[in-house]
């Protein structure tokens, strides 16, 4: 049987205090940002479970409002994803005196629709749900009637309101600079059935062909790629030709292609170009650096907040999604292309 993870087995790991933990994972001030950054980090990594917080936070509750956020474990996973969106909301809801509850929520959880109990008995004023989990899931919160704003996803069937990435529009800056560099042979690799981020994206590459005048190869456009190093060196290898540049739907896909493209003997950026998005932590351990489309996080989460809270004290206000632009990084991994010097 699996041992819960307690704040003591985190500080013991990090050397920490127990104290420390818990004013890092409660929100409260007396920690520094690097080190809430870190504990919340390992603590993700470790399983811990954040409804533990849930008889601090109703403690709170009574002074002050208390808002939810929720995502899935995969979401959880993306530690630099999560912990930067987790601190930003934690910093706006503290600049406007709330309380924060995170829940990660299971693949088990959500296939059975099991909402966490701070939600069944709506004992907290609002939830933020970050990214994907599953379309009924995302649902059923709704239905609870708790003010809800979607952060990083939104879909046809969910009557929400949303902040989201421009995906297209940035998308297209994407594919016009490698444009810009003299490639015309673009290949694309992700999994548009994962989010529907990752089909605008390739939306907004298609866009960009159609403006450009750019003809792209279906063979060279993966959507159903696993995100996984092997799997990855295993497409690329199976094509008959590559293309001289490849924009990656993220920078995990973005690295992997980077490692395999190298094992395959082709040199970046001179043989081929790499462009990826998110400006995560691997588009910069990545050899070389990865040209990216950098998302503003913070922005996220002020958008969030506001939104939120703007919800709460008006229900009656129209739905709006809110597109956010993204800022393009230029780094090592984007060169002149192969004949074009």
């Amino acid at each position: 049987m699996k041992t819960k993870v307690t704040m003591q087995d985190i500080a013991n790991k990090l050397n920490l205090s127990k104290n420390s933990v818990s004013q890092a994972l409660t929100g409260k001030p007396g920690v520094g940002e690097d080190t809430r950054r870190l504990i919340v980090q390992t603590a993700a990594e470790m399983g811990y479970s954040y409804a533990k917080r849930q008889p601090e936070a109703a403690e709170a509750a009574s002074s002050k409002r208390t808002i939810a956020l929720i995502a899935s474990d995969y979401a959880f996973s993306m530690k630099s994803f999560f912990s930067d969106i987790y601190l930003s909301v934690d910093k706006e809801l503290n600049r406007h005196g709330c309380g924060l509850l995170i829940q990660s929520i299971s693949p088990e959880q959500a296939a059975s629709l099991t909402l966490p109990a701070f939600l069944q008995e709506r004992s907290v004023e609002g939830v933020l749900i970050l990214s994907h989990i599953t379309t009924p899931y995302i649902q059923a919160v709704l239905d609870t009637g708790i003010p809800a704003v979607l952060i990083d996803h939104h879909h046809p069937a969910l009557q929400a309101d949303a902040i989201l990435t421009n995906n297209r529009f940035s998308a297209f800056e994407a594919i016009r600079h490698l444009v810009d560099f003299g490639h015309r042979d673009i290949g694309f690799i992700g999994n548009i059935r994962l989010s529907p981020s990752y089909y605008e994206r390739l939306e907004g590459m298609r866009l960009a062909a159609y403006e450009l005048g750019l003809e792209l190869r279906e063979e060279w456009l993966i959507t159903d790629a696993v995100e996984e190093s092997e799997a990855v060196r295993r497409r690329l290898t199976d094509l008959p030709a590559l293309p001289t540049a490849w924009f990656c739907v993220n920078d995990g896909f973005g690295f992997m292609v980077n490692s395999a493209l190298q094992q395959l003997g082709c040199r970046v950026p001179e043989d081929a170009s790499i462009v990826s998005f998110d400006n995560g932590y691997l588009s910069r351990l990545a050899t070389p650096p990865m040209t990216t489309m950098n998302v503003n996080l913070p922005l996220y989460a002020e958008c969030a907040v506001e939104r939120l809270l703007g919800r709460m004290d008006n229900p009656s206000l129209p739905l709006a999604e809110t597109l956010l632009p993204t800022s393009l990084l230029v780094r090592a991994s984007t060169g002149p292309a192969p004949g074009s010097r």
